[in-house]
């Protein structure tokens, strides 16, 4: 009989994440991953994978992989929240390494009847990600495609691919490489999803994607309510979001601080080719609760940022404001 489908957890994820940091010395991993952030945060971009060894990718794996994976999943769910009945069925992970959008992408459509490929061009990763899925109870995961592939200018993905993700790549890549990773996933994708790093420079290559998908003919479903252009003014302001993310021991020896959890920022687009409605608001802030109202910053389909103060008179749609997270729809439900 065939178990059922469980959808990919971070638990399941750091379980799976347990065997490969296995013997590898706690001192060592440390210290991989310290050398690895520093390259990451780098502002050269690379011709080559940064990850080179298995100890360099189980490291970072570990370190990374549940921070990504949240990220993304709270981007998808943003996603599904404005299209719920469509559903990929062949997904595309481009720079995936060991697979953290992949596992995402699973646990957001858990039915588990997608293929997925992942594109990367580091062997290591991609042979890590394999030995991953064997822990995942996802037939779309335990099934995937890890196919080796330079990322950059060249690169050709199968006619009518439903679902591409690229998450955390776009920042290592050349400008050229960069368009031309976009414009591919653009011309070939129903829908493209495009995460990086809630830093400044994170948001500006974000939004200069943004700019390509909808100059290709796709329509922004998520974060934004609109498709024409960002109200933010470029470095004045930065668009992104934050997901919770339990810290692991070696975030702990890497990091140090003693709170159990931390804040993922991250920035992100999602763009379809199909009929869909982005929301109606977007909350791009922490909402600031004070004594009977809160206040939401909201960037809206007016193609405009405003403050929105909701008072506790009005009753049910206070409650909704007082409930509303950084980077929900607003309003939750038509009042």
């Amino acid at each position: 009989m065939h178990a059922p489908e469980t959808a990919p957890t971070e638990e399941t994820l750091r379980t799976a994440l347990a065997g490969p940091l296995d013997g590898l010395p706690p001192r060592q991993a440390a210290q991989a991953v310290d050398r690895l952030i520093a390259n990451y945060r780098g502002r050269t971009p690379t011709d080559a994978p940064v990850l080179r060894d298995r100890s360099d990718v189980a490291a970072y794996a570990a370190y990374r992989m549940p921070a990504t994976f949240e990220a993304v999943r709270a981007a998808l769910t943003a996603f599904r929240a404005q299209a719920p009945a469509w559903t990929p069925a062949t997904h595309i992970d481009i720079g995936g390494g060991t697979g953290a959008a992949s596992w995402a992408v699973a646990a957001s459509w858990p039915e588990g009847t997608h293929t997925t490929t992942v594109l990367d061009w580091a062997e290591p990763a991609l042979a890590l990600g394999r030995e991953l899925t064997r822990h995942a109870a996802s037939d779309a995961l335990r099934g995937a495609r890890w196919q080796r592939q330079t990322i950059g200018d060249g690169l050709a993905l199968p006619d009518a691919t439903d679902l591409v993700t690229v998450s955390y790549v776009l920042g290592e890549l050349t400008d050229a490489d960069r368009h031309a990773v976009v414009d591919e996933a653009a011309r070939a994708a129903q829908a493209v999803v495009l995460i990086e790093p809630g830093t400044p420079d994170g948001y500006l290559r974000i939004r200069a994607a943004r700019e390509r998908l909808v100059a290709a003919g796709l329509r922004v479903l998520a974060p934004c309510p609109h498709s024409a252009a960002c109200p933010l003014e470029p470095g004045a302001d930065w668009c992104h979001f934050a997901a919770r993310v339990s810290r692991s021991s070696l975030h702990r020896q890497v990091k140090g601080g003693s709170l159990p959890y931390e804040d993922e920022k991250f920035a992100y687009v999602a763009a379809v080719r199909f009929d869909a409605l982005p929301a109606r608001a977007r909350v791009v802030r922490r909402p600031q609760i004070r004594k009977g109202q809160v206040l939401l910053d909201l960037c809206t389909p007016d193609e405009d940022l405003t403050r929105r103060t909701v008072a506790k008179r009005q009753g049910p749609l206070y409650r909704a404001a007082r409930d509303a997270a950084w980077g929900a729809a607003w309003p939750p439900e038509e009042p």
